[in-house]
């Protein structure tokens, strides 16, 4: 085992009994933060669950318990770049990254580092960035996975207020002349919260407050605003899964819950790339918004229906 890392709840997110962090290496040696959650009762698999931008571990305690109450174990992790993990950036609020290889290769390090503690078989779960960065796992190789599900999935970006297409050609531009760095324009570097009406994330405001609540207590789990290198990134992974050379090459079964009212990711795409998985399968999910796990009880219901689904059907 690895050393203790620190779990940090709260009246409304308290850790999950049982849960235990853990520091583990990635590329290049960077210092990681994982959780591992047992299973309730006799386990029948385990799952690995990776969050999307800006989320922390603590964000998706609710959803762990979810998945220990069905008898799973479960592996959460920071992706480097946030939460405990390693920043990347003298300023630790500036959302960056540099490539995708370095989050494969964590993502490999994660699974090497607490493989004898996972029980079989394996179901990989992600949330948007980590929805994408899961399935290029899976379209590089990684087939020790007998399912994957993955929730509103970061398979191609909305820039508003311009275009994709600029936006991809001034994030590759900035970063190529050494300003990978910097905020994306108009950008601010710790912007206050959303007003819930304003969201665009969810329609519980509970769920909404709980996740607002963790990070206000807990400022060292915050990230703000992303910055060119994050932006040229997102385009390279989401790039690969729609335009490699020829279809993914996934064994694994794709689930896949698209947000009928997403304003994050688009939709349209996100149906196109699971349509390129040999064995991928498409759900969307009328009215939520991005965030289908911290959604409504009743958005909610749909995507496990999903997950059980598939959960279900491994052999």
């Amino acid at each position: 085992m690895g050393e203790a890392a620190p779990l940090y709840g709260t009246d409304a997110a308290p850790v999950p009994a049982g849960a235990a962090a853990e520091w583990f290496s990635g590329a290049g040696g960077a210092r990681l933060r994982a959780a591992l959650l047992p299973a309730h009762g006799k386990p029948r698999g385990s799952v690995v669950l990776s969050g999307g931008r800006t989320e922390p571990i603590e964000k998706y305690f609710e959803v762990a318990g979810e998945l220990a109450g069905r008898g799973f174990t479960v592996l959460m992790h920071d992706w480097r770049g946030q939460g405990l993990s390693r920043r990347l950036l003298a300023e630790p609020l500036k959302g960056h990254a540099r490539g995708y290889d370095d989050f494969l290769t964590d993502y490999a390090a994660l699974v090497e580092a607490f493989e004898a503690r996972l029980p079989k078989p394996w179901v990989a779960m992600g949330h948007s960035m980590g929805g994408c960065l899961t399935a290029l796992a899976l379209a590089k190789g990684e087939h020790r996975f007998a399912a994957a599900v993955l929730s509103a999935p970061m398979f191609a970006i909305f820039t508003p207020p311009v275009a994709p297409g600029l936006a991809r050609l001034l994030a590759g531009a900035m970063s190529g002349v050494g300003l990978g760095g910097a905020l994306v324009a108009g950008a601010r570097l710790a912007p206050p919260p959303t007003a819930f009406e304003d969201n665009l994330l969810t329609h519980d405001a509970r769920r909404y407050a709980r996740n607002v609540a963790q990070v206000e207590q807990h400022p060292d789990l915050a990230l703000g605003s992303p910055t060119w290198g994050w932006l040229a990134f997102a385009f390279a992974a989401t790039g690969e899964l729609q335009h490699g050379d020829g279809p993914p090459r996934v064994s694994t079964p794709v689930t896949v819950c698209a947000a009928g009212a997403d304003r994050i990711v688009d939709t349209g795409v996100v149906r196109q790339v699971t349509a390129r998985f040999p064995h991928g399968r498409y759900l969307e999910i009328p009215g939520a918004y991005h965030e289908i796990l911290q959604e409504t009880d009743e958005i909610r219901a749909r995507f496990w229906a999903a997950f059980d689904e598939a959960a279900a059907a491994i052999r």
